[in-house]
């Protein structure tokens, strides 16, 4: 079949979880045996979020082919087990770049360069090419920000004229939100009927409307929501808040979201959606034999979005263990020597997380300390690799000012130190070790019991890497490489093998945990921590 392309606008306001409605749909198709992808459109003019500041856009998520992206792409790699690439996501930044660089080679042949159509022409063939091929059948591409705002403009623009190119191989499902007004003991639905006619005004007809909600909606609602907003009733969706975003497939099919998604686009499907293991996978959750607390030790533990990744992925590996994690966060610049071991009291084991610069950076060290001389599971990434080497060197190794040159350019013992192809490097954007390469695992350790094989790829995000002139120091001291890039010699993986369960990764395996399969590093971390 010819690739039918979805669209998913958001109006009201942001954060109402179009990401998800856009996984959780995507699940539907793919357990119905379609093939799909999902794409995120952002109207930011940043070429990316690499160089964005958590705060501004929580977490960042690295593809396999080194992308820096938005967090919603881990949420569709998380649902669907299927890679996502550079093109799954475009920013306003990209779009502008793009255009800009032909009109300086003179592709435009002298013209007058303008959002339309040369801007608007530029993000339809980057939603087209997804579906160069008939790769897949369905493309849903989710617009960031909320209809209305000016930065989304260009992108709303562009899917009215697919909508006009392609009549019959595409779809709109525009999400808003329906509140509850205590006082009044009532849903309202103004704010829906003003954002609908808002898409209206950009000549956007919605196919399908959900609606996010508190309250369950009264058929009446419906009725209402259907006459004012041009839609059949069968076509506005109830999406109720869930203890869990893994639900809302669950309820999605219930509400025959994909079955009205085939109808609108005349797709046949005699198969009813597979999700026996999806269905598995929630009743471990919601049914956990053990429970325990992890701390996760970072410096922007107060935002939950800057750790998504780390979060969902204990999430999945408590599942698998059929546990229930308790993820306390506590913030690396609170931590001292002194008050460590009060901060860390009763948890049954430590994540320390990735991140750059100095600030907190003493309080990870400290947490990998309590976490070495208590025995307690520990588990580094990146960063959190870096401090627990760090601190092995200060306190086993003696290098009392040992450090990593990104915090302290003048230490005396480096025992992290800038990645040699980095030195030259002056910008900041895209240019770290991004994206998946190959590691070599060692036998008879924690890492290789946990992969149960002797050739990983991971994926990386970083500039620092171990001192490779420590290393024999550290074998001989008990701290041991037992994952190495044979390519560049690259300590990937460490561990304390005389310890209950101590590993340090320097890449990033959030990034490749999904529902169906829980990271290994992940899962053996959380069964360490119930034993």
């Amino acid at each position: 079949m010819s690739t039918k392309y979805i669209f998913v606008t958001g109006g009201v306001t942001s954060s109402l979880g179009k990401g998800i409605i856009s996984a959780s749909l995507a699940k539907l198709l793919q357990a119905r045996g379609f093939s799909v992808t999902i794409q995120k459109l952002d109207p930011y003019i940043n070429i990316d979020p690499g160089t964005m500041n958590p705060y501004e856009h929580g977490e960042c998520y690295v593809t396999e082919d080194g992308a820096e992206t938005d967090l919603d792409l881990g949420h569709y790699e998380r649902f669907l087990n299927v890679s996502t690439s550079q093109a799954n996501n475009v920013t306003t930044g990209k779009i502008y770049q793009a255009v800009i660089n032909k009109e300086r080679r003179g592709d435009y042949l002298g013209k007058t360069v303008q959002i339309i159509p040369h801007i608007t022409d530029e993000i339809k063939r980057r939603v087209k090419l997804l579906g160069k091929n008939n790769k897949y059948d369905f493309v849903i591409t989710e617009i960031g920000g909320t209809v209305g705002d000016i930065e989304s403009l260009p992108f709303v623009e562009a899917v009215r004229q697919l909508k006009w190119e392609m009549p019959d191989k595409t779809l709109v499902i525009h999400l808003t939100l329906v509140p509850y007004l205590a006082a009044a003991g009532e849903l309202k639905t103004k704010p829906t009927q003003h954002s609908v006619k808002m898409l209206l005004e950009n000549g956007i007809q919605p196919d399908i409307l959900v609606l996010r909600t508190e309250k369950s909606l009264t058929q009446e609602i419906r009725k209402k929501v259907a006459l004012f907003c041009n839609v059949d009733i069968n076509s506005v969706i109830e999406s109720k808040d869930v203890s869990t975003i893994y639900e809302v497939p669950l309820l999605m099919h219930k509400e025959k979201l994909d079955t009205t998604v085939l109808a609108k686009l005349k797709v046949e499907s005699n198969k009813e959606p597979e999700l026996k293991p999806w269905i598995d996978f929630i009743t471990n959750l919601k049914n956990p034999q053990h429970e325990i607390t992890i701390a996760l030790v970072g410096k922007y533990v107060e935002l939950v979005d800057a750790y998504k990744s780390i979060n969902e992925s204990l999430i999945h590996a408590a599942a698998m263990n059929k546990c229930k994690v308790h993820i306390k966060r506590i913030h690396s610049e609170n931590i001292t020597e002194e008050n460590v071991e009060e901060k860390l009291k009763g948890v049954n084991g430590i994540l320390v997380a990735p991140g750059f610069g100095h600030r907190g950076i003493e309080g990870k060290i400290a947490a990998v300390k309590l976490a070495r001389e208590n025995n307690i599971p520990f588990f580094g990434i990146c960063l959190g690799m870096q401090c627990a080497v760090i601190e092995f060197g200060r306190h086993i190794l003696n290098l009392t000012d040992a450090h990593s040159t990104e915090m302290n350019h003048d230490t005396k013992n480096p025992v992290i130190d800038i990645m040699e192809e980095q030195k030259q490097i002056s910008e900041k954007g895209g240019t770290m070790r991004l994206g998946a390469y190959p590691c070599s695992l060692s036998k008879n350790t924690k890492t290789y019991q946990a992969y149960k094989k002797l050739e990983i790829s991971e994926r990386h995000r970083h500039r620092y890497e171990f001192n490779n002139h420590y290393l024999e120091l550290y074998k001989k001291n008990g701290m041991v490489p037992v994952g190495i890039n044979v390519d560049t010699n690259l300590v990937e993986i460490i561990e304390i093998p005389t310890h209950k369960w101590f590993v340090g990764v320097q890449f990033h395996p959030e990034y490749k945990s999904t529902v169906l399969n829980p990271h290994p590093l992940f899962v053996a971390f959380i069964k360490a921590a119930i034993s």
